[in-house]
């Protein structure tokens, strides 16, 4: 994929102050330590990097969002991992294999310790398997990817066999996303307990020392590693979601590398010569997320301002209008500054299950209008989009871009950006009407958005975790569902690709690009840059 060049910017002279703003920062005072450790070593190799988004648990089962799986990975293993180009590959299980079509064989890696010295078994694995679905209050919950499994059966203390409710072949990239925790340290925890570092412990290159919640995680290097031991001996990871203070403290020195380069940054940044910027397309689909299920919904208003007595997100052709309102050609090149695709789908080229049938909706603000008349609001409406401020790039100035492509369509919307620790659990709890949302597809295919968006939620079968418009279709959920009992590949393929037709026709999420996922690092280091938006410290290296 070609980007297009981007003209030198200056170092102004606010860089300076933000600067000297991030040194601030990053310097600050002690952190509360998360579990009994002995200090951050004063010499050695430590390396700083800067985030883009706080996170919200450091409990690896609580809720499906990047920045938290990001930390969970580096302090726990998974079964299955994946490479930079989100292929699987051995993690704690060295081997795995289909029984029949409704039963999976894993043989686990021997000799495999946790943090606190004790024995990795079968046992943890059956433990962390099953505890998804014990965890309350999840924002969106890991069950959508354990809800096929009916049983796990320890057979030895390495290897387990698990049992699907029905055909899944898609269980071994289902299982690549459940951290395996310790037993012993979490069969008693609460998500508070994970927060506190006291059942923090897993089998992974890190060990937990600190998190401060809005500000740092500190971790120190596991030098009994089953794997390869990382290059640094501690890692500080500081929590920036302020786009200008993370390129400042890359400037000044105060962190060694960042994720989600600042757009209006870029060119300055791989202008300079002790800097190196890498990037890759992300899976990541940002959309819209449409009320399209209550007959009142709380952020719509009539055009004068009064009350309405039926919800127009319901109504197709309104969703429709909404669609061919925005330009995404305009979100990617102006508010993206070129780092990202327009989307009218779920997944990027490239990725299985894209469909080049699925063309994004062209901007057609006039046939918005006319759509608009039909559904009977010829004057249209007035609503409230809300956004997060601090979790997706350039968010909360997408959400302003959008709006006013909504209010030229006749539909005058106003923006409530909100930080997301803010975000998420008020859209859980259906506050809102119209939400800019992200979503990365862990599985690398398509059935992972499928299932989280768009599938009728029943939080029983763990389908439509993060469906917060509550969009529902019975066409849609059968086809789903065939789509995941076939273990023919091809089928199964050709399955979900009608299902998203069908879903995307009714609009269900209105999509609208996917970002490209970048980092920048100073001197000499190196990293492989990933589709899934991954920050891994044990993955970067002295070039």
């Amino acid at each position: 994929m070609q980007f297009p060049s981007f003209p030198s910017l200056p170092i102004l002279a606010r860089r300076a102050c933000l600067a000297a703003c991030a040194i601030a920062l990053l310097s600050a005072g002690p952190l509360r330590a998360a579990q009994p450790q002995p200090p951050l070593p004063q010499k050695g190799r430590v390396l700083s990097i800067g985030l883009a988004s706080a996170i919200t648990s450091l409990d690896p089962h609580y809720h499906v969002l990047t920045p938290n799986q990001n930390i969970a990975e580096h302090v726990f293993d998974t079964l299955i991992a994946r490479d930079p180009a989100q292929r699987l590959k051995p993690a704690l299980a060295l081997a795995w294999k289909a029984l029949a079509p409704d039963t999976w064989e894993f043989r686990l890696r021997p000799g495999v310790k946790f943090h606190d010295g004790s024995d990795f078994s079968a046992e943890d694995v059956k433990f962390s398997l099953e505890r998804p679905a014990q965890v309350g209050r999840s924002p969106s919950s890991f069950t959508i990817y354990t809800r096929s499994i009916a049983a796990v059966r320890v057979a030895d203390p390495l290897t387990i066999v698990v049992r699907t409710h029905a055909p899944n072949p898609l269980l071994p990239a289902e299982i690549a996303t459940i951290a395996i925790v310790s037993r012993l340290q979490a069969r008693n925890a609460t998500t508070e307990d994970f927060n506190t570092g006291r059942a923090t412990v897993g089998t992974g290159p890190f060990r937990l020392v600190a998190w401060n919640r809005g500000d740092r995680v500190e971790l120190r290097r596991n030098d009994d590693y089953w794997g390869a031991v990382p290059a640094w001996e501690s890692v500080v990871f500081h929590l920036l979601p302020n786009s200008a203070a993370r390129s400042a403290a890359l400037l000044s020195g105060g962190v060694q590398a960042i994720e989600q380069v600042p757009t209006a940054d870029l060119a300055h940044l791989r202008a300079r010569r002790d800097i190196r910027v890498v990037h890759a397309v992300s899976n990541r689909i940002m959309y819209l997320h449409l009320d399209s299920d209550r007959e009142r919904t709380p952020q719509v208003r009539a055009a004068d301002g009064g009350v309405l007595e039926r919800n127009p997100l319901k109504d197709p052709r309104v969703r429709l209008a909404i669609s061919k309102a925005i330009n995404r050609a305009a979100l990617c090149t102006r508010v993206m500054e070129g780092m990202a695709v327009p989307a009218g789908q779920l997944m990027p080229e490239g990725f299985s299950g894209f469909d080049q049938n699925l063309p994004p909706e062209a901007y057609d603000p006039a046939g918005a209008r006319r759509l608009l008349a039909q559904a009977g609001y010829p004057e249209g409406f007035r609503l409230t989009l809300h956004a997060s401020s601090d979790r997706y790039i350039n968010d909360r100035e997408a959400a302003l871009a959008i709006a006013q492509m909504l209010t030229r369509a006749g539909i005058r919307t106003e923006v409530a950006a909100l930080p997301s620790s803010v975000y998420f659990s008020r859209a859980t709890q259906r506050e809102f009407s119209v939400m800019l949302f992200g979503w990365s597809a862990d599985t690398a295919e398509l059935s992972s958005p499928l299932r989280a968006l768009l599938a009728t939620y029943d939080s029983a079968r763990g389908l439509g975790s993060s469906n917060r418009g509550r969009y529902s279709n019975p066409a849609f959920d059968q086809l789903l569902g065939r789509a995941l009992a076939s273990s023919d590949e091809r089928s199964r393929e050709i399955l979900l690709k009608q299902a998203t037709r069908l879903a995307i026709g009714d609009l269900g999420i209105i999509p609208l690009y996917h970002p490209v996922n970048t980092w920048a690092l100073r001197g000499a280091l190196g990293y492989t840059p990933r589709s899934d938006e991954r920050t891994y410290a044990q993955d970067m290296r002295p070039r």
